[in-house]
């Protein structure tokens, strides 16, 4: 009798073969619409070609605009007077202007000069130079000319 008893537990535990079946036909029928919903469709994707079509658009016009801005006249403000000319007619005036202006001479580039200190910290060692020796002249500084007075104006100033 246990037999008997333990034939029916597993034929009661095992899931009958009509089971699988229905869910094998339930994958079948689940793959065969998405194959209706799908396979129609085009495999290629237009999507990229029109996302590129309108980047090339887009490009197009700020070219347009931005060579429209740069080659016209117009007006930024027409209230304060703020005009737009053409790049060109802009560096023609500029190169007009600079030519008028005298050319400055580019002198160096001034250092400050150091802080005079009222004591050394420290005496100076035995192998440098004093602090008490007045320095060299730099090329922010030209030395004095001999028999130029104080009062001389400087190249500079002069009319």
């Amino acid at each position: 009798m246990a037999d008997i008893e333990s034939l029916r537990q597993v034929a009661r535990s095992r899931a009958p073969l009509s089971t699988w079946f229905g869910i094998v036909l339930l994958f079948a029928l689940f793959g065969v619409i998405v194959l209706v919903v799908i396979g129609p469709g085009p495999r290629g994707s237009d999507y990229e070609e029109t996302r590129a079509k309108k980047r090339i658009d887009n490009l197009k016009t700020t070219r347009e605009e931005a060579a429209k801005a740069l080659t016209t006249y117009g007006w930024i403000d027409k209230n304060k007077g703020v005009a737009r000319i053409p790049i060109d007619r802009a560096m023609e005036l500029t190169v007009a202007k600079l030519a008028q202006q005298k050319p400055a001479p580019a002198g160096p580039i001034a250092t400050p000069e150091p802080q005079p200190s009222a004591a050394p910290a420290s005496p100076a060692p035995a192998g440098s130079p004093q602090a008490s020796a007045p320095p060299p002249p730099t090329a922010a500084q030209p030395s004095p000319k001999p028999g130029a007075s104080a009062a001389s104006p400087s190249p500079g100033n002069t009319p």
